[in-house]
């Protein structure tokens, strides 16, 4: 699945740079949209059907969705108003392909097996994060860059073939349920029941707000990385050749992060001092970009941030629906990991515009803005650290 992604990604940065970056939070906002849309809709389906039947039928759409993207790039040749849908629908894609994975992972293993396995079973994405990369760097000339959206098409469905092996396990050996329940009973309830069960917890609200402000720490790195590629890459091809390489890196960091590391800073740390490590370390990390804002520091910077959380801001993030309920885990959870986290891109992409028009900013004042938002997403994450330990003593 994440090779499937891996592969798309180096594309979308690529189309994202075709209009130019001063449209970038306009596509944002379009993410945004899109999200507004399909949320609904994702949260009929889960309602209305059964886990085995709407988590499949996510998954090929997407596959169907990608192969009619190939086509429609070989049948038109100017590529502006393709390649700012396709940079907002992959935006939409990832989210949700993601979310539905890790919803599912949630819903399968208990909290203890999460701490134990969640870094390992997010090994498999660096991994994926590894394969699509290498797969892109080689093939992104000779077979050119459109083409290899055939490959990710291929991959994703291979992953589905083992999404259906995942569901019949859980179906017959599955501990993460009560004794004698269906494990793929209908989540009943209504399309927005998601909106709700986020409004009315406070637990799932400190979550968002997270997810929120984990979202401008990246988007505000994001925008000025592409703002530099733009300057030093005029090439498309040179461009998602760069973007592969420096994907395959930092998957690479975060394989040995999830396979040696997380498992292991879990039980000697704890899981609270775990979701608060990342937020820290970006403190940190721009704090040295805006007293040396280069292009060297940036990328330096921004992979950090990436192998931080791939490795242990993701799986932290995941194993915190593991202490609610089952309904919440599939629909509060897609809602903060889709709307939530485009609507803060959205809002994040405005903000750095504005503030940097508006106060003439250059790379180290935007850095500085940074710094003060990663440091209030690190009193969040404290705060929601001690409210999981809190509900999974409780439990």
């Amino acid at each position: 699945m994440f090779s499937a992604y891996a592969i798309l990604r180096p594309i979308r940065e690529t189309m994202g740079l075709t209009s130019g970056v001063e449209t970038l939070p306009a596509l944002f906002w379009g993410t945004f949209a899109g999200m507004l849309l399909v949320q609904p809709l994702y949260g009929w389906l889960t309602s209305r059907y059964r886990r085995s039947a709407f988590l499949p039928w996510v998954y090929l759409f997407f596959i169907l969705n990608i192969v009619g993207f190939h086509a429609w790039f070989n049948l038109q040749q100017d590529h502006a108003w393709i390649a700012r849908a396709y940079f907002v629908w992959v935006s939409v894609f990832v989210l949700f392909v993601v979310a539905v994975f890790w919803s599912l992972m949630a819903d399968v293993f208990t909290r203890e097996q999460a701490g134990r396995l969640f870094g390992f079973i997010a090994a498999g994405l660096s991994l994926g994060g590894l394969n699509g990369p290498f797969l892109a760097q080689r093939l992104a000339r000779p077979l050119g860059t459109i083409n290899l959206l055939l490959v990710s098409a291929a991959l994703l469905a291979i992953a589905l073939g083992f999404m259906l092996r995942v569901l019949h396990w859980h179906r017959h050996h599955g501990e993460n349920t009560a004794e004698g329940a269906d494990r793929d009973a209908k989540l009943g309830g209504t399309a927005l029941a998601a909106f709700r069960q986020v409004l009315q917890s406070r637990y799932l609200a400190l979550i968002a707000l997270f997810v929120f402000l984990l979202t401008w720490v990246s988007t505000f790195l994001y925008l000025e990385q592409q703002a530099m590629v733009a300057e030093v890459f005029k090439d498309r091809d040179a461009r998602t050749a760069f973007f592969s390489t420096i994907d395959f890196w930092t998957q690479a960091g975060s394989l040995v992060m999830q396979l040696f590391l997380f498992g292991r800073l879990y039980r000697w740390f704890g899981f609270r001092a775990l979701i608060v490590s990342i937020p820290l370390l970006m403190t940190l990390g721009y704090g040295v970009l805006a007293s040396a804002p280069t292009f060297v520091v940036l990328v330096g910077v921004m992979m950090i941030r990436r192998i931080g959380e791939y490795s242990i801001t993701r799986p932290s993030r995941d194993a915190l629906y593991t202490v609610v309920s089952r309904e919440e885990r599939y629909k509060a959870k897609s809602l903060i990991d889709t709307f939530v986290y485009r609507g803060g891109d959205a809002t994040a992409a405005s903000v750095h515009a504005l503030v940097k028009s508006t106060f003439d900013l250059g790379v180290s004042g935007i850095a500085w803005c940074g710094a003060v938002i990663a440091a209030a997403w690190a009193v969040v994450a404290w705060a929601l650290g001690g409210q999981h330990v809190g509900l999974s003593r409780r439990r």
